[in-house]
């Protein structure tokens, strides 16, 4: 079991290194500074809400909303994180936005553990409300946002952002969590079988009401970075739902719930954004890029899961030979 843990990470490590080298064999501006710093400022998006979407499949659930969530704030930043806002405006401002993400993460757990409904069809409801209502507010790009702050999201040391630095010690210190303490076991439990563990006394509806606040509110701070990037309240933002579900699988996550990796999401939130970015070095479609996420979701769903692919396979192969075994017994 902690031979498998270390797939994702030592797959992903190797995937990484392997395609910067040979990128930056091939393509001299793939090394340069103004590249790697804007590779990683491009990551953070995706690695912040896979990592918050890795708290949902780790119970078993999924976010769709998250998509709609990540628009829904630049377009609100577009209205709280003016460029004349004084700081203090823009310290509330930003409240309102990660407020935002909290609403929405209370709103999904309320439709998945109180009303009971499953988590794909309750946070398909809530993208749909999100998405029509960024289009109500901003039914065009418009409404620049603060520059000060887009500044300060971007402060980096050298060609490394000080942001990335502190999504990977969160992925770190989230990682010891899960695997080093009571609560992360309890949640890993929770994910692998809910009723075994509300019968040992688990909270297991706080524990995944939680997973879901929590998903939507780290989803709400990914679109601080969004907006850095997009620097306007645009209603149209990347197809983060989807995107979100492959870094996570793609980093160890088990779509039935109960394993996953925080590091190993960053890694693959890293991999992907590192194919969008030499893509065009290459003078490639990025239709390529969508390709080859899909691929590698099906090459991580067999590798990951092949010993319980294997489990199945025997264990049905012994299933036909028992029946056949007791039909050859009856009497003709």
């Amino acid at each position: 079991m902690r031979f498998r843990g270390w797939i994702p990470l030592v797959l992903l490590t190797v995937l990484i290194l392997g395609v910067g080298a040979f990128t930056a064999v091939r393509q001299d501006a793939f090394l340069t500074e103004y590249n790697i710093n804007n590779l990683l400022l491009s990551t953070m998006p995706l690695a912040l809400v896979a990592i918050g979407q890795t708290n949902a499949l780790l119970v078993g659930g999924f976010d769709i909303s998250v998509a709609a969530l990540i628009t829904m704030c630049v377009v609100t930043a577009s209205f709280t994180l003016k460029p004349d806002e004084t700081t203090f405006g823009l310290f509330l401002g930003s409240l309102a936005i990660v407020g935002v993400g909290l609403a929405t993460g209370v709103f999904n757990a309320t439709l998945i553990r109180v009303l009971r409904l499953p988590s794909i069809i309750a946070t398909l409801g809530t993208f749909s409300i999100l998405e029509g209502a960024s289009l109500l507010l901003r039914d065009h790009p418009e409404g620049p946002i603060n520059s000060d702050l887009i500044d300060a999201l971007n402060t980096s040391i050298g060609v490394m952002p000080v942001a990335f630095i502190g999504v990977v010690v969160l992925a770190v210190l989230a990682d010891v969590w899960l695997y080093r303490t009571r609560v992360g076991t309890a949640v890993r439990a929770v994910g692998l079988d809910e009723i075994s563990s509300r019968r040992l006394g688990m909270p297991t509806g706080l524990i995944v009401f939680l997973a879901f606040v929590l998903c939507a509110v780290v989803a709400s701070i990914a679109g601080f970075y969004s907006a850095a990037q997009v620097q306007i309240g645009s209603p149209i933002i990347g197809d983060y739902a989807l995107t979100s579900i492959a870094a996570a699988v793609l980093g160890g996550a088990s779509l039935a719930g109960g394993r996953g990796s925080f590091i190993g999401t960053l890694l693959a939130a890293l991999f992907l954004s590192l194919i969008s970015n030499i893509l065009p070095l290459f003078q490639q479609p990025t239709e390529y890029g969508q390709m080859t996420i899909g691929a590698l979701i099906l090459l991580a769903l067999v590798l990951y899961q092949a010993p319980e692919l294997i489990a199945r396979f025997r264990s049905g192969r012994q299933t036909v030979g028992r029946l056949r075994t007791r039909e050859g017994e009856v009497p003709a």
